[in-house]
């Protein structure tokens, strides 16, 4: 029953044309119970959507990043109770009355540091005046250049003081980079992809057919996202898309929304969380990452019903969430149209991976893909 409601949802999101194509993926107690490509990886040229296709990841780099960080908090390389000056001595944004508050590395992965991403404001916000990068846009900007972008955009708030979802984890990739004099990439090589042996995890990549072409949901059909599209999310707000960023190796490393990679290494490292194959991180460390570390009552966009742990929304009142979820669930998204969620409960892991914005991350198919499980 669970996989023909599954097929139907996926097969009436081509239908529909609410998608291009897209890959699902579902493990139960570290084995895979469905696993399905549907649809079209580039729609002019006719490449149908393969199981091992390769997809710009957006903020489904959030929790692979967050592991990495993790494990340098683990071997005592830092510690999240750390002041981001003491890596990043220059990184000091302030409140709109001068001051610089201290901004923790806890700060940085929950979303409570003050900081902001642009893609939440209009265009007359402030980090777009200060020409800040969400992390898939600009092409060839360096880390440095956009950190002192954004230290000079006020704070939203004093850190630990609220919630707002951020840049916050590209600055702790700043942090990981400068405290052990390794890129980005080294680090998720060596902490991530070597250990569960996967190959596909890359902030930048040359062009290749199997790297799924982007898409944006439109009438008719959806339409192909380029460089400087800025669709509309979430109010009067919107991302700035550049896919060619991922084709640039100058562009920093951005550990909230840059790697690019196929579903099933995705996957991998959720199974090794949930304890299944190798491990990347200690049990206790992945305990510590499925608590809640902020008050429900400040998380934003998911709204009531939620808190954040590291790396991940989770589900604290199944009675306030809008959704099926159960009570423990952890999940979250990414903008170029992915969804996931993890049910420790039940010891299952869904990983949603489309190429079409915004449909594949809030639209009807993930919708539908929960009530599979849940109703």
């Amino acid at each position: 029953m669970m996989t023909d409601r599954l097929d139907a949802a996926m097969e009436a999101a081509i239908t529909e044309k609410r998608i291009v194509g897209g890959v699902l993926l579902v493990c139960e107690r570290g084995e895979t119970v469905y696993a399905r490509a549907i649809g079209l990886s580039d729609r002019t040229s006719g490449r149908v959507m393969e199981v091992t296709d390769r997809f710009r990841l957006a903020s489904v780099t959030k929790p692979i990043a967050t592991a990495c960080f993790m494990s340098l908090v683990e071997d005592g390389t830092l510690s999240l109770s750390d002041p981001v000056t003491a890596y990043l001595p220059d990184f000091r944004p302030r409140l709109p009355d001068g001051t610089a508050p201290e901004i923790t590395l806890h700060h940085l992965i929950t979303h409570t540091s003050g900081l902001g991403y642009r893609f939440l404001e209009p265009e007359t916000g402030p980090y777009a005046q200060a020409g800040v990068s969400d992390g898939m846009d600009q092409p060839g900007l360096s880390m440095k250049e956009n950190l002192d972008r954004i230290a000079s955009a006020p704070l939203y708030f004093a850190p630990g003081t609220g919630w707002r979802y951020s840049v916050g984890l590209d600055v702790m990739g700043a942090v990981a980079e400068a405290v052990t004099g390794q890129g980005m990439q080294a680090l998720i090589d060596a902490r991530i992809s070597r250990p569960l042996g996967l190959g596909s995890l890359a902030f930048a990549v040359p062009p290749a057919a199997d790297l799924a072409t982007p898409y944006i949901n439109a009438t008719p059909e959806p339409k192909p996202l380029r460089d400087g599209d800025r669709p509309l999310l979430w109010g009067e707000g919107g991302v700035t898309f550049a896919p060619s960023r991922v084709h640039e190796s100058a562009s920093f490393a951005s550990s909230g929304a840059g790697l690019t990679g196929r579903a099933e290494d995705v996957m991998a490292v959720f199974r090794s969380l949930m304890g299944h194959g190798p491990a990347i991180l200690a049990p206790e460390t992945v305990a510590q990452m499925m608590r809640p570390q902020i008050p429900s009552e400040v998380m934003t966009i998911r709204g009531p019903g939620f808190s954040f742990g590291y790396g991940w929304a989770i589900v604290t009142d199944p009675g306030l969430a809008a959704a099926p979820d159960p009570a423990g669930m952890l999940k979250w998204g990414g903008v170029y149209g992915h969804s996931w969620f993890i049910d420790p409960a039940a010891a299952r892991v869904s990983l949603l991976l489309t190429n079409t914005a915004y449909e594949g991350m809030q639209g009807i198919l993930p919708a539908q893909i929960l009530e599979a499980f849940y109703t």
